[in-house]
């Protein structure tokens, strides 16, 4: 029997087969509960709860969580609750902005790269191999050091130290789609390299690519946690999860749990929860081994 166009000769499984498959992995839907969960968190929650994340109010520094400040203030007066909200748009924007463009850099890049093949491959995948070859970071520390990004900065620099990997995944995958017979019918009939890629390759390649994002996304938030945590990333009055952090670092000796506890309990269950995601992704786009 011939199969239908599309269908389980091509390795592909219609889209309500993997989105059963998707939610049939209880960690991957609990991840994307989280991200909703603070996403509405993160930009209706200020709505709801307006605070002034901004000046600052020396007679409500340092109080413990209450009817009036639900997680408190900090050193400065400002409403903890409300400063969880304010960084985790900074964390979370910043971190999915990276994250696509991570992916994007790195989808052309790979795609390019597996599709030339011969020593352009050969060039192309050295500078990968160079660049993760360094830490990003280390990269990070350095920009950071030297100048004080601004989001839009930051958005950048992450991008552009986090493409690398997402590049290896999407040559690999070129390399074995660059070599079935609707990519050879077009070349053989005049198709132009790019047509090819941008018809046959990249299409095809969407699983590899929408998994990587999610993994990318990940990594940017705990990068950008990172690099805020050293008290390197945004400036105040700007603030992020990392910022938050590194602020009630200290206060936690003074037994201010409030100040890095949710913060950082806000870091876990988003990168979690972005992992879950790209884990459940993964297994709903793999059919290897399926029935």
């Amino acid at each position: 029997m011939i199969a239908p166009r599309g269908g389980a000769a091509h390795g592909r499984s219609p889209a309500p087969l993997k989105n059963a498959r998707f939610a049939r992995n209880k960690l991957a839907v609990a991840g994307v509960l989280v991200v909703l969960f603070f996403m509405l968190f993160c930009f209706i929650g200020p709505l709801l709860h307006p605070t002034d994340q901004t000046h600052t109010d020396l007679t409500q520094v340092n109080l413990a969580p209450s009817g009036a400040h639900w997680l408190g203030t900090d050193a400065v007066g400002h409403d903890q609750l409300g400063r969880l909200m304010y960084g985790g748009q900074v964390s979370l924007l910043v971190g999915l902005a990276a994250g696509v463009l991570a992916t994007v850099i790195g989808t052309l890049w790979g795609a390019v790269a597996g599709y030339a093949g011969g020593w352009v491959d050969a060039v192309m995948m050295r500078v990968v191999d160079a660049g993760i070859a360094i830490p990003a970071l280390f990269i990070l520390l350095v920009v950071s050091a030297v100048t004080s990004p601004g989001t839009l900065g930051l958005i950048v620099v992450l991008g552009l130290v986090s493409w690398l990997v997402p590049s290896r995944l999407v040559r690999a995958e070129t390399l074995t789609l660059k070599n079935r017979d609707h990519v050879l019918t077009l070349r053989a009939t005049g198709g132009t390299h790019g047509r090819a890629i941008r018809r046959h390759i990249l299409p095809n390649a969407v699983s590899t690519i929408v998994v990587a994002a999610t993994f990318q996304v990940a990594d940017a938030i705990l990068l950008i946690a990172y690099v805020s945590y050293l008290g390197l990333g945004v400036q105040p009055p700007k603030t992020d999860w990392g910022g938050m952090l590194s602020a009630g670092l200290t206060a936690a000796y003074s037994g201010r749990w409030w100040l890095i506890v949710p913060p950082g309990l806000a870091i876990i269950l988003v990168v979690c929860a972005f992992n879950a995601i790209g884990d459940g992704l993964r297994d709903a786009f793999d059919v290897r081994g399926r029935a």
